[in-house]
């Protein structure tokens, strides 16, 4: 895709001006999607072998303590994620969304690969989960720093009439990742011995990862940019300015607003992820289910988020942002006692993975809320300001919700907390979709 020169005067309309006539390549997107799911993959497939891991590296008296510290160590991760989302955000609002794309996917890979081959504590000690804190934090800024660049590519790149659908993939590259981690994770735990699991089982699981990071580091290479010269030099100015600056571009004061509202909807959707993801770990640990079976409902939610994120983005672009958003959540909001009330009351396959199936369906409708938001940023501080606001979201409440719920849990003895630790939360969450502007079919917040 050609770039206007640096001469060229800058649109005067919307910076959909600049992106491409024709709608982006098959190959472009997949690049994308995958290399984005291939991230979330290795903070997947922690999740589902926490247990697993904290034996490893966090070897307590009691296993619930060492999961415990498992969470808390995934939890680290999290708190990486504003600082990638601040530093490589705003790299990609500057040098452009290639370029941070290419970094970020280093940084996990290296993180990726050095987890893998981290010693266990039997081994050097105290070293171990140290360094697997330093490596979570590592983790957390590549995949901070990965989602504005990624999905400001997906929506500059997408025809003004699919927006939604191309940016939901986003999410739906995250149910990617849940489906690999789960067919891996079932087939491990169906052929494995729980030893062996522990002793080299989730290894194996994170490596199969690694494998295609050579190819993802590659496809990546080939992308077009969004982000075109004039735009960029519009976004070279100080990192603080001296008045309502932010990260390097002044922003309307509309914009606070809309990150707040940002901030409140990313805290809800991420929270229900999580939570949702944790049906694995509580199926397992809480109502002694067996690793196989629990494992099952990985697969299944992240089958859920595959295909109903994009659904989502595709009626979005059909009847709007906001219905989208509200509608399947008040569902959602419903669904969520009866499904954990069943579950713990029969405790069986066929409930398991119904109630994966229906929370994560409506669960993942969510996928606009990062449509939503990106579309209402201005373009010179897109990557950085979604990059920024969802990574907090996450840190502040996707990051502890898994360690709250188990804690919570333990504390009370009553197994059906996550129930109501996710009701609060998606309560929260469809305020804030309420007050939040429509942003469809207009066009973005351009230079103008």
């Amino acid at each position: 895709m050609e770039t206007p020169p640096l001469s060229s005067p800058p649109p005067s309309s919307s910076p959909l001006s600049s992106s491409p006539l024709s709608p982006p390549r098959k190959r472009h997107v997949a690049a994308v999607v995958v290399g984005n799911a291939l991230e979330f993959y290795d903070f997947t497939t922690y999740a589902y072998f926490a247990a697993q891991i904290g034996a490893t590296f966090f070897p307590f008296k009691t296993p619930f303590l060492s999961l415990l510290a498992s969470l808390a160590a995934f939890g680290i991760g999290f708190l990486g994620r504003p600082v990638g989302g601040v530093l490589i955000g705003a790299y990609a609002d500057r040098a452009g969304r290639r370029p941070a794309m290419m970094l970020s996917f280093a940084l996990m890979g290296v993180a990726i690969l050095a987890f893998v081959l981290m010693p266990s504590y039997a081994r050097i000690g105290i070293a171990a989960p140290v360094l697997v804190v330093i490596i979570r934090f590592l983790q957390g800024i590549a995949v901070g720093g990965d989602v504005g660049p990624t999905t400001a590519f997906l929506l500059e790149a997408a025809p003004e009439r699919r927006r939604g659908f191309f940016a939901a993939l986003q999410f739906s590259s995250q149910g990617l990742s849940s489906v690999c981690a789960g067919a891996i994770g079932v087939t491990l735990a169906s052929v494995l011995g729980a030893q062996e699991l522990q002793d080299w089982g989730w290894r194996l699981a994170l490596g199969l990862g690694a494998a295609i990071l050579p190819f993802g580091f590659l496809i990546r290479r080939t992308l077009p940019e969004t982000l075109h010269p004039h735009e960029i030099a519009t976004t070279a100015r100080p990192p603080l300015p001296p008045r309502n600056g932010w990260l390097g571009a002044r922003l309307p004061p509309h914009a606070w607003r809309t990150i707040v509202l940002g901030f409140c909807m990313l805290a809800s959707a991420t929270v229900g992820f999580y939570v949702v993801a944790y049906l694995t770990t509580y199926a397992s640990q809480f109502l002694h289910m067996k690793t196989s079976v629990s494992l099952g409902a990985t697969l299944v939610f992240g089958i859920a988020n595959i295909v109903f994120s994009a659904l989502a983005g595709h009626l979005s672009d059909l009847y709007g942002r906001k219905p989208v958003m509200i509608v399947p959540r008040v569902l959602f909001l419903f669904a969520i006692w009866p499904a954990f009330a069943l579950l713990v009351a029969r405790r069986d396959t066929a409930t398991l993975l119904g109630a994966a199936l229906v929370l994560g369906a409506l669960g993942q409708m969510a996928a606009v809320v990062v449509v939503s938001l990106s579309e209402a940023l201005p373009k010179q501080v897109r990557s950085a300001g979604l990059a920024t606001t969802y990574a907090l979201a996450i840190s502040i409440f996707g990051g502890t919700a898994q360690f709250n719920v188990t804690w919570l849990i333990g504390a009370t003895g009553d197994v059906m907390v996550p129930a109501y630790y996710l009701m609060a939360a998606t309560a929260l969450g469809i305020v804030a979709m309420a007050l939040m502007h429509e942003t469809a079919p207009v066009k973005l917040p351009g230079d103008a």
